[in-house]
């Protein structure tokens, strides 16, 4: 069984003209898996997460969770479910023990609320009131609501957005400890290297479909090569820079150009850096500047849309 299946979901909001946010959109995953949606801002992440969780009605398709359907089975699924939003208003006036207290008596079954601080590592903020913790600390405290109820499924929509690097550690351990115990858990997120340590797979989703899903590795793989040659000339800035005579480059993929600087996929940069410094000066360009990187999850994405993850 998958712990989610949609088929042919749309979500179309009205108006002049009406605005498909999610159109025709497929997914499978499966139990114990971490699976991260990634996509800029607008593409639909959102919107596809909030019919999952059964706060939004789908314009058309199918969605079920667990082998269950929110038409049918809602209480159900919300026993089973745990959710994190991308900003969760707590209340000022309830200690941290108060606040995972009053979202434990929501469940019929579940953790306590001193085995849910202890997961999320707040158990010495035991009496602290939420407007007293650090961003990253009511982060964790959003993150324990949702696990509060010992959940099957969780969803967390960008958790670890505006975080500062050690806050975003610690909330990876808590996803990757939730995971080990065979749950699933459904990721948002704008970090390329969030998706790429915790998701055993990702969907690239823009304008509301999915254009590549696979692992992490796989979708790197699949642009051409797994290194990234970004360069500068005293030429690369110029419009009509010839990208297409880089493609005869030894082992050399997909060239593309961001900013004033060229990027150009290669399998191994060894034999393609000869024939990169060849080509330029047959060309009579000067090199400024050359950096050799992996490829990340955030090449993909340019390489398959032309647009940054990050772009609005």
């Amino acid at each position: 069984m998958n712990a989610i299946q949609c088929t042919a979901l749309c979500k179309t909001y009205p108006g002049r003209p009406p605005v498909e946010a999610v159109r025709g959109l497929d997914l499978e995953v499966q139990v114990g898996e971490c699976f991260g949606l990634l996509g800029p801002n607008g593409a639909g992440k959102t919107t596809t997460l909030e019919i999952l969780e059964g706060l939004l009605e789908p314009t058309s398709g199918q969605v079920e969770l667990l082998g269950l359907q929110w038409s049918e089975h809602e209480m159900a699924l919300r026993q089973r479910i745990g959710i994190s939003l991308q900003e969760t208003r707590l209340s000022d006036k309830l200690t941290v023990r108060e606040t995972l207290t009053l979202f434990r008596s929501f469940y019929p079954m579940g953790l306590t609320p001193e085995e849910a601080m202890e997961q999320v590592s707040l158990t010495e903020k035991a009496r602290s009131y939420s407007d007293k913790l650090s961003g990253g600390q009511r982060q964790r405290l959003a993150v324990a609501c949702a696990l509060v109820g010992d959940p099957e499924l969780i969803f967390l929509d960008e958790p670890t957005t505006g975080l500062d690097p050690q806050s975003r550690r610690q909330l990876w351990d808590v996803i990757r400890g939730f995971r080990e115990r065979g749950r699933t858990v459904m990721i948002t997120t704008h970090y390329m290297d969030e998706a790429e340590r915790l998701c055993d797979r990702v969907a690239i989703v823009d304008q509301g479909q999915v254009i590549a899903l696979g692992t992490p590795r796989e979708l790197i793989t699949r642009i051409g090569g797994e290194q990234i040659v970004d360069f500068r000339t005293a030429t690369s800035a110029e419009t009509g820079y010839d990208l297409d005579s880089l493609r005869s480059i030894p082992t050399a993929g997909e060239a593309r150009r961001n900013d004033d600087r060229i990027s150009l996929t290669v399998r191994e940069p060894h034999a393609a850096l000869p024939g990169l410094l060849e080509l330029l000066q047959k060309r009579g360009e000067t090199l400024t500047d050359l950096t050799i990187r992996s490829a990340t999850l955030e090449d993909v994405f340019v390489t398959l849309t032309g647009r940054n993850l990050r772009d609005e």
